[in-house]
């Protein structure tokens, strides 16, 4: 035990040696030797810290030494940074279910100040958001202040806007009818047509503010045809329609509904027809000329459409002009949709006609008949004469001799006629429109009176 004591002490004598040789003994020397220096030559210090150079010396090397704390400083000034984070979501505390609050923004931009490094800690770690506790205000307008929580402490946080005005609402509801709208029905394909849509309920109710509830003119299930999938004759079921409420503008009231969407079925047609292609001839041929045959490169094509113009078409018309023609002629005509019919089986067709020299040939008693009276009145003739007129008809001499009496027709259009005597001119048509047709009687004489 004696000899490790004698060690242990032999160690740290050698320790403060060492100490004393190369730190403490030089420290003591070099303090004695400028204490001795500045002893034997004060006087001469004195004189040489007198000198003027001297002094400017030293005022630059102080000026040089505040420059480098003030070039510090300004180094840690500069490693603050700002961040702005936009349109942060806002949330309020407050019993929904009896109240509506209006005025407080949906989002706020919030303003990050602080060293680089926090603001980026700040963005990764999670926060709970800005937020408003509205609990315990009543009916009418409050300023409230918005907070944001946020974990880290060394950063400065600014909301902009920070204190806002809300005001708060009693909240009322009512049962309001449903309608719907079908949104981007052109996207739909040409040959469907969506002829029926019947919700999954007739009515819904809308709550919010009075006087949001008294703006509320309808509120309809927007049904989207771009949210079918693949869109075929039959039916379909659309669900989630989204729901909408619109004042007596059409602008969107911005109130609760219950619920927030409905489910819709849709019925899908596809109404079509096969019709005769018609040639319309416009226009005035050259003198002497006509039209005698008229073919074209399609006899029949496929109509699409809405039921009720599928229903009503008979024919489909392609008009071609001939004014001035006097020889034989081709046309490729591109084929126009009558109202209602929203696809044609073919795009275009070539019309051929052939021009013959022009022959005439009347029908004679041929009825006049009558379009447009008002239900309120009769009509009758004021002679025989005026009851038939007799047609001429002007085509090629084969279309001319094969015209019958019954594919001619005769009228007066009584439009906005009414009681007394009138003389009214003579319309006529015909069923083969390679001819043409005039009546020999301009005009006829009529009485209206009521029934």
């Amino acid at each position: 035990m004696k000899k490790i004591i004698k060690k242990i002490g032999k160690f740290f004598q050698h320790i403060g040696s060492f100490f004393d040789k190369w730190i403490i003994t030089p420290i003591t020397k070099f303090i004695l030797k400028i204490t001795s220096f500045f002893k034997d030559n004060s006087k001469s210090i004195d004189k040489f810290i007198g000198k003027k150079s001297t002094l400017i010396v030293i005022s630059l090397i102080l000026a040089f030494a505040v420059f480098i704390l003030i070039d510090q400083e300004s180094s840690v000034m500069a490693d603050q940074y700002a961040e702005i984070l936009y349109n942060q979501p806002v949330s309020a505390t407050y019993n929904e279910e009896l109240y509506v609050v209006e005025g407080l923004p949906k989002t706020v931009d919030i303003t990050l100040v602080g060293e680089k490094r926090h603001i980026f800690l700040a963005k990764q770690s999670p926060s709970k958001g800005v937020s408003v506790d509205l609990t315990g205000l009543g009916e009418g307008n409050h300023k409230v202040t918005l907070k944001y929580s946020q974990k880290l402490k060394s950063l400065d946080y600014k909301l902009d806007p920070s204190i806002v005005t809300v005001t708060i609402y009693p909240k009322v509801s009512e049962t309001r009818s449903l309608t719907y709208d079908i949104l981007h029905n052109d996207d739909l394909d040409s040959k469907l047509f969506i002829k029926d849509v019947v919700l999954d309920r007739d009515d819904v109710i809308i709550k919010g503010a009075q006087y949001k509830l008294e703006k509320v003119a309808t509120v309809k299930a927007l049904v989207d045809v771009d949210d079918i999938a693949n869109p075929k004759a039959g039916e379909l079921t659309l669900k989630n329609v989204e729901l909408v409420a619109y004042d007596t503008k059409g602008k969107v009231v911005d109130v609760e509904i219950v619920p927030k969407s409905v489910t819709a079925t849709l019925t899908i047609t596809s109404p079509s027809k096969q019709v005769p292609v018609r040639v319309v001839p416009k226009g005035n041929l050259a003198t002497g000329k006509s039209i005698k045959t008229a073919t074209t490169s399609l006899e029949t094509v496929t109509v699409y459409g809405t039921e009720e113009a599928i229903n009503e078409i008979e024919y489909l018309p392609v008009e071609i002009d001939v004014s001035g023609l006097s020889q034989d002629k081709s046309y490729k005509v591109t084929l126009k949709k009558p109202t209602g019919i929203t696809e044609i089986s073919a795009k275009t067709i070539t019309v051929n006609v052939v021009v013959d020299n022009s022959t005439s040939k009347e029908i004679p008693d041929i009825s006049i008949a009558t379009e447009n009276l008002d239900s309120r009145y009769k009509v009758q003739a004021l002679s025989e004469a005026d009851s038939k007129v007799v047609v001429i008809v002007r085509g090629s001499q084969d279309a001319v001799n094969n015209v019958d009496s019954s594919s001619i027709s005769a009228y007066i259009d009584l439009k906005g006629y009414g009681v007394g005597e009138h003389e009214v001119p003579v319309k006529v048509t015909g069923t083969d429109l390679k001819l043409t047709y005039t009546s020999k009687t301009k005009k006829v004489k009529v009485r209206i009176s009521e029934k």
